[in-house]
């Protein structure tokens, strides 16, 4: 039997068209960037020595084999990554504010990662892997949302840890209740919840993290570990009758926040393949966010999120001197 894979991640790969400055002509440069939010988590999850696999659909196409390459260079398994020789590979264009905020134009109805259909899963892998993490972006159409389920269902069969991460793109959806529907089927279905502060409030109505999480977990008790994100602020887990707030890195040199949230949804994933869901403390709680908060700074100040993530030993020096 080949070894078990640490965490599986189904969803998009895609390119992240960056703004990078002007031309001579005064035209707006971009820089092509391999994105998508479960390759994202994956990379990181690489760098700290876990063994990861992607399933997922790209085009036949230049930026298919460049996403392809990118993710096999991060250490990422590919066997499950399809190439589809009708359908052109995802893209979307990133407008980053001056504050860090972003705008997103996706290319993408249809694009490639939307194609994956439910008896092209590799379920015999699904079963083996310690955790699987997905999110919304491969449920906003029924074939690929009907592949998503399915192998969301063999890897809580199998016993592996549900991660999930909403990761709202409102322009992708049809209907914001579709989005909020699907949303849910996630959080009904997860052990371990990564939910943007924006997230939190599209879900609950509520903008005090305290109150959404407290609806949440309620409503949802299948979720073990609840860990809300707001941005430079810092982030919070909800665990059991616990509530850890550790705040953010903001030591200057952000240029954008791409792969952010994946990186600390990563670095979460590690802690708990290290040490377990059950029984965690406050202060296991808070060194996990801590970890997390720093490699999410870390990776901001890089363009792009697969070949900008962290080493370990950056991430260390960073809690060691601040």
């Amino acid at each position: 039997m080949k070894e078990r894979f640490d965490v599986i991640a189904l969803g998009e790969l895609l390119i992240d068209f960056t703004e990078n400055g002007e031309s001579l002509q005064n035209n707006p440069l971009f820089e092509a960037n391999p994105g998508g939010a479960p390759c994202n988590v994956l990379a990181m999850l690489q760098k700290l020595g876990k063994k990861t696999a992607f399933v997922g659909k790209v085009g036949k196409d230049m930026f298919g084999a460049s996403l392809r390459e990118a993710a096999e260079n991060a250490g990422i398994c590919t066997d499950y990554l399809l190439s589809d020789p009708d359908v052109r590979t995802t893209l979307a264009f990133v407008k980053t504010f001056p504050n860090g905020d972003r705008d997103f134009s996706f290319y993408r109805d249809p694009g490639a990662d939307m194609m994956l259909r439910s008896d092209e899963l590799p379920i015999g892998e699904i079963e083996k892997a310690r955790i699987f993490h997905f999110g919304t972006l491969s449920m906003t159409h029924p074939e690929v949302r009907e592949a998503t389920k399915k192998a969301v269902g063999a890897a809580k069969e199998a016993g592996a840890l549900i991660s999930f991460d909403p990761n709202l793109r409102p322009p992708l959806w049809k209907s914001l209740d579709e989005a909020k529907e699907q949303i849910a089927w996630g959080l009904g279905n997860c052990d371990i919840l990564k939910i943007a502060d924006n997230e939190i409030e599209f879900m609950t109505g509520e903008t005090d993290f305290d109150k959404g999480a407290a609806i949440l977990k309620e409503k949802y008790p299948n979720i073990k570990v609840l860990n809300v994100t707001a941005g430079p602020d810092g982030s919070y887990s909800y665990y059991g009758d616990k509530r850890v707030f550790v705040p953010g890195f903001c030591l200057g040199g952000t240029i954008e926040t791409t792969g952010a949230g994946d990186t600390f949804c990563a670095c979460v994933l590690n802690f708990l393949l290290e040490n377990g869901i059950d029984g965690l403390g406050e202060a296991q709680l808070t060194e996990m966010l801590r970890f997390a908060n720093a490699a999410a700074y870390l990776v901001t100040t890089k363009k792009g999120a697969i070949r900008s993530m962290p080493e370990k030993e950056q991430v260390l020096d960073i809690l060691a001197h601040h």
